[in-house]
């Protein structure tokens, strides 16, 4: 088939690999002028465990599975990667049954190597740390997300693929063959191919609903989650990620390293209606205010605005996560057709995993 791919973020880059390897024709169409620009170059670059999510669900599977390729992958491509591990801290007897119930949904998703530990054996691997009881994941990792996606770009390439970038897709159509895409920007036309991906973030429900032939009822409403990152003025101070027990929206303000070993908190949660990227240097104070529940010697002054990203959830506050939601043929009716709505957190890991589930329901209908 000749695959088109809306989006080159690392889902999408992943969906593309995935159909090249499978001897398809693929082409990307990414609004900007580079891969990885929008939601996969604005987050904690941490390769999950998989502990956190419902039984059964798609980001239960995808991220356990995705964790293992996307280790396999960084190890055969030479991609940046650290399994540095993570401890996921309660600071009370309330987060402390919190922490030991999502070990035990960890060990249901087939998560390896889950470790209640007391709060001196958790002082042990960090002494700044403060808490009753910590929850050890050691296959937590970091990653070199542009890295990865550069990897991706080169193995698409490598089998005969493209990206077109400055591509905007205004609308979709269905014909005889398969789908007509219509393209906007300087060099505006009319493409004609056999599959279309939508993995387009913050834009899939605008494609979606650009459609020709799509049922409006099933396109999702998009909710605009913002998450805000501190960085760390001075020398880290831990050697591990540490996460306080999940919040509604979110994993909590937790502390995040990257490969080059500086330290950064977030991301927090601020329901937005439109996109921005600006942090508020204000918002230190509730940062300041929770890292100190598990960082008591946290000093005055210290954390500085870095920057911040945005979710593409399908549900809001108060309201329980909801899962991915991979739209393809066999539910929606039309071959041809994927879209791909609220990969967010955690897309990033589960992105190779997601992928193969795509090209599988492509594959599925010829």
């Amino acid at each position: 088939m000749q695959v088109l791919v809306v989006g080159a973020g690392v889902v999408g880059l992943a969906v593309s690999r995935a159909a090249a390897l499978a001897g398809h024709d693929v082409i990307v169409a990414e609004a900007t002028s580079g891969i990885g620009n929008g939601v996969s170059s604005r987050n904690s670059e941490v390769i999950h465990g998989g502990m956190y999510y419902p039984t059964g669900s798609l980001r239960a599977l995808h991220c356990t599975r995705g964790r293992r390729l996307l280790y396999e992958y960084c190890a055969s491509h030479g991609v940046a990667h650290r399994r540095c591990g993570k401890l996921v801290v309660a600071t009370t007897d309330a987060e402390a049954e919190k922490i030991a119930a999502i070990r035990r949904q960890g060990l249901v998703n087939g998560v390896e190597s889950l470790e209640l530990i007391g709060g001196n054996a958790a002082r042990s691997l960090e002494p700044e740390l403060t808490c009753v009881a910590a929850l050890w994941s050691p296959q937590t990792g970091i990653i070199d997300s542009h890295g990865l996606m550069l990897a991706l770009q080169g193995d698409l390439e490598d089998r005969g693929g493209m990206i077109a970038f400055n591509t905007t897709i205004e609308r979709l159509e269905p014909t005889a063959r398969g789908w007509s895409v219509h393209f906007g920007d300087k060099d505006a036309g009319a493409l004609e191919v056999d599959a279309v991906v939508n993995s387009a973030g913050l834009g899939a429900q605008r494609l979606a609903r650009a459609t020709a032939g799509y049922p409006a009822a099933r396109v999702p409403r998009r909710v605009l989650a913002k998450g805000n990152y501190f960085g760390y003025a001075r020398r880290p101070v831990f050697s591990r990620l540490i996460y306080p027990a999940p919040v509604d929206g979110g994993l909590g303000i937790h502390v995040t390293l990257d490969l080059a070993g500086r330290m950064r908190f977030g991301p927090d949660v601020e329901w937005i209606e439109h996109e921005a990227y600006e942090v508020d240097p204000r918002r230190a104070d509730s940062f300041y205010a929770r890292i100190r529940t598990y960082w008591p010697d946290l000093p005055d002054g210290s954390l500085v605005p870095d920057y911040a990203g945005i979710r593409p959830k399908l549900t809001g506050p108060g309201e329980p996560a909801a899962d991915f939601l991979i739209d393809g043929p066999a539910n929606h009716g039309l071959a041809g057709l994927v879209h791909l709505f609220g990969i967010e957190s955690p897309g990033l890991t589960s992105s190779l995993s997601i992928a193969e589930d795509v090209v599988r329901q492509l594959a599925e209908q010829e």
